[in-house]
């Protein structure tokens, strides 16, 4: 048996001497390294210890024949698709037919054609390169999968701690960058419903649990629509983050349109609800500033938000909008004016904030 690589393709075996060396001959001149084996168990230990390509097998050697040398190569998953090329007289044609049932990839006659022995071999390596680009591909592609596979679990359980946008962007940018408290420019958005305590005295807990599923499922799409971050909600107050930890270059731009398509649809689900005997309405309060964003809490029940005056003063302004409202500070207004009608409030006196505030509502876009 000889084993053959191109420069490292390597191998062959024989019992014959002769052949041996007219076989080394031709492949090494011609730029190939040859591992010679005189028996079939020394041929199966080279193929095991060393970097074969190509095994050149004879059918008859002095301890087990080729078939079984090539049978058992074909039952180990390591050399299960190594090429092996069977070697015997030409008018053995039965040979050559058993050779290729026993799972040999090619035959050659004795005695050997140089021109014959190149060329199969040349054929049957690039198939062997194929082969191991292949493998490589497979494997590459396999650690693709398991490393999506364990950012999906990671994401699962971050889901279950910070809204799905920040979940998200922690698997793509790492905790650090992300997690960590960092001063930025936001817009917050406030929502509430107006009704809802005296609503749920009065409801059953399911009907409670209806109308607020409801509710949250109506303005989820759109606050992703608009690249707001759902921060937090609790019973039927939200609160919205936009410019982090996605970037949103019109922050102020986004909340005020975000703000107008809730109250657009949430006037569409009210009628529904007032078929049913519930009635409820809804306010929002804007307001733009710097924050400091970033993971807040105690160990396993971090929270992603933004803190800051800025989130106070939107919170504030969403206590005092009325049914349909969508109040503003004049930071956020004066980002917008010139896309948006509003209407003038006026200065108010918000808890909490020792000057009146400048507020507009903000009403519609402005046609184009």
């Amino acid at each position: 048996m000889f084993g053959v690589s191109p420069l490292s393709e390597k191998f062959v075996v024989d019992d014959v001497p002769a052949n041996v060396r007219i076989l080394r001959t031709i492949l090494e001149a011609t730029g190939y390294e040859v591992v010679p084996a005189a028996t079939g168990k020394e041929a199966i230990q080279k193929v095991y210890t060393s970097n074969l390509d190509l095994v050149l097998l004879a059918v008859t050697m002095p301890d087990m024949s080729g078939y079984e040398i090539c049978q058992t190569l074909r039952a180990t998953p390591m050399t299960e698709i190594l090429p092996v090329v069977m070697m015997a007289d030409l008018d053995a044609a039965d040979e050559a037919m058993k050779g290729l049932e026993v799972g040999a990839d090619d035959f050659l006659g004795k005695p050997i054609n140089r021109t014959e022995l190149l060329a199969r071999v040349r054929s049957l390596l690039r198939i062997k390169r194929l082969q191991d680009e292949v493998k490589i591909w497979n494997y590459e592609l396999e650690n693709r999968v398991k490393e999506q596979t364990r950012n999906l679990e990671r994401l699962s359980r971050l889901k279950n701690f910070f809204a799905p946008e920040v979940a998200e962007r922690i698997i793509s940018s790492g905790e650090e960058s992300v997690l960590r408290p960092h001063r930025c420019e936001v817009t917050v958005m406030f929502m509430d419903l107006r009704g809802f305590t005296a609503f749920t005295e009065a409801a059953e807990p399911e009907e409670v649990t209806a109308v607020l599923t409801e509710y949250q499922a109506m303005v989820g799409p759109i606050a992703t629509e608009h690249r707001g971050t759902l921060d937090s909600f609790a019973g039927d107050g939200m609160m919205i983050i936009f410019n982090d930890p996605i970037e949103v270059p019109n922050a102020a731009e986004q909340a005020a349109r975000m703000a107008l398509a809730v109250h657009e649809s949430f006037r569409m689900l009210s009628v529904d609800w007032r078929r049913h005997g519930v009635s409820l309405d809804l306010g929002i309060g804007l307001a733009s500033g710097p924050a400091t964003c970033g993971a807040f809490g105690i160990e396993r029940r971090n929270y992603y938000t933004a803190i800051g005056r800025v989130c106070n003063l939107a919170a504030r302004l969403c206590d005092e909008a009325k049914a349909g409202q969508t109040l503003a500070d004049a930071s956020t207004y004066s980002r917008v004016h010139e896309l948006f009608d509003a209407e003038a409030v006026g200065a108010l006196a918000l808890k909490g904030f020792k000057a009146a505030i400048p507020v507009v509502d903000i009403r519609s876009l402005i046609p184009a």
